[in-house]
């Protein structure tokens, strides 16, 4: 059996396989995913997201642990920032949700960045298809610590989540427009903290102060302390309520949309640029235009045009 079909077949070892490959790039896993993507699109996926140290994965444990209770299957894909030095990762965030580990109803995959910005690894849609294809009800995906603008998640998931944690200094800084328009959920995490109202009453305001149209949703801040489960039954409640409202609006087909041309368009320029860059390296021109760039007597506008007119997406029709 394809390791596809073993995986739908509900094989664990079989999906960790595939993950891996992925992950790896090996050719041979796309052949697996093709099988695999009609039957995925059932999960949700719920994006968490915020700043170093605002325990994101304790949050993430609790989050898990409820939707366990309601008989939900949760699959979980953590993020871990790479070395740019040496390359290694830690991949350290299943550690706090260890008390999982022996539950056939989790599954826990750890992902690096491998260099991708945006707080997601280039593998992590991928993965999230094989948790879908296994028949996970709930996906999280918990990215890496990101600032104002490594925002990929808002594409990927469902519902993000944004966790804030009182204490990191200005407040505002720390809100600013790139994170403030991508959240469904705000969280104010460690809110026995001094300073977590504040924190909170601030991100109101600023959302108060924002556009929105009649009937758009309008996110909720809320705060909790998942050291200790204070607050979560609220905020997968609210997870459920904005799940609601995307399917009663209908703004969950734009949604769909919107991220099926992102997926499609970043497939295409990954794939297309492995192509052209192999034959240039191949064939040597990519050294020659690189020494012609170092003695000027190449700029690297005309080069690109040069090579772009060189191929040929659509196949012209042979003459008879």
């Amino acid at each position: 059996m394809a390791l596809a079909e073993r995986i739908m077949a509900g094989e664990i070892r079989a999906a960790a396989r595939l993950m891996r490959d992925v992950d790896d790039g090996f050719s041979s896993a796309l052949e697996e995913l093709k099988i695999l993507y009609p039957y995925t699109g059932n999960a949700w996926i719920i994006g968490i997201t915020g700043p170093p140290g605002a325990g994101k994965s304790t949050l993430t444990d609790q989050i898990t642990a409820a939707f366990r209770a309601q008989g939900k299957r949760v699959g979980i894909v953590a993020i871990d920032p790479t070395s740019p030095f040496t390359g290694g990762a830690i991949l350290g965030d299943r550690i706090r949700m260890n008390r999982h580990a022996d539950d056939e109803g989790v599954f826990i995959r750890s992902l690096a960045t491998r260099g991708a910005l945006g707080g997601i690894s280039r593998s992590t849609g991928d993965v999230v298809n094989i948790m879908d294809a296994m028949g996970m009800d709930i996906v999280i995906i918990e990215t890496v610590g990101v600032g104002q603008d490594e925002i990929d998640i808002v594409r990927m998931a469902h519902t993000t989540v944004v966790v804030m944690v009182p204490g990191l200094g200005d407040d505002i800084q720390a809100i600013k427009a790139g994170i403030l328009e991508i959240a469904d959920v705000f969280v104010v995490n460690k809110a026995d903290r001094d300073g977590a109202d504040r924190t909170a009453r601030e991100l109101s305001m600023m959302l108060d102060m924002g556009k929105r149209k009649d009937g758009e949703w309008l996110p909720k801040v809320m705060k909790t302390e998942a050291a200790r489960g204070v607050g979560i039954d609220d905020l997968v409640a609210e997870f459920d309520l904005h799940k609601t409202w995307l399917l009663d609006t209908g703004v969950i087909n734009r949604f769909l949309a919107e991220k099926n041309s992102t997926v499609f368009a970043d497939m295409l320029k990954e794939r297309l640029f492995a192509e052209v860059h192999g034959r240039l390296v191949q064939s040597g021109e990519l050294g020659t235009i690189v020494e012609g760039m170092g003695t000027r007597a190449v700029d690297p506008y005309s080069a690109v045009e040069k090579v772009l007119s060189g191929i040929s997406l659509v196949e012209q029709p042979q003459s008879r």
